[in-house]
């Protein structure tokens, strides 16, 4: 019998970009960048290295900065924040809660490595009160209040992420944030 999903397993299917054996629901302290399709400058612009929001810009910041607020069940925390000509990069801490905690360690968020070893742990499975809801949610409502004013926008579709495991990597990581719009060389 021919089976479709074995011809294309290894051919046309791109292998996810997370963590294997990582759950995205843990406590702790993620680096986020998030890019526009095609790297399309729908944000605004660097002038004098400083970023300069356009209108759908200031969109992105303000959906930003929702965030805790519409999930205040998942006991979020951001950390460093910058929108881009055609980019968002951002920290977000996930705290100890009521979807995580049959996990959680009770550490702060810097300590909460996984040592999960339970066989559900990798597998794809409902994708709610995670990283990933999380991106959803705000790349939705970005592309929501956006299209009102520049028809066209779009995301890419996926996203990049960085579990961050220390205090130093954490620093330096806010530090790039802050200082990316005086280092940019985009198009």
């Amino acid at each position: 019998m021919y089976n479709m999903a074995e011809k294309f397993r290894k051919r046309y299917r791109i292998e996810s970009v997370r963590l294997k054996g990582w759950d995205y629901s843990r406590c702790g302290a993620y680096f986020i960048t998030i890019c526009t399709r095609d790297m399309e400058n729908y944000f605004g612009s660097i002038e004098d290295g400083n970023m300069v929001l356009s209108d759908v810009g200031k969109i992105a910041n303000r959906e930003w900065f929702k965030t805790p607020d519409i999930r205040s069940d998942m006991n979020l925390t951001l950390g460093e924040f910058i929108v881009m000509p055609n980019h968002v990069h951002g920290i977000i801490i996930i705290g100890e809660n009521r979807y995580n905690s049959r996990t959680g360690t009770g550490r702060d968020a810097m300590h909460c490595v996984s040592t999960r070893a339970d066989a559900n742990v990798g597998r794809f499975g409902p994708q709610s009160k995670n990283i990933a809801s999380i991106i959803r949610g705000y790349k939705s409502a970005v592309t929501i209040h956006s299209r009102k004013i520049k028809s066209d926008f779009a995301w890419q579709a996926r996203y990049y992420d960085h579990i961050i495991r220390d205090e130093k990597t954490f620093r330096k990581i806010s530090c790039y944030i802050r200082n990316n719009p005086s280092k940019y060389a985009g198009t």
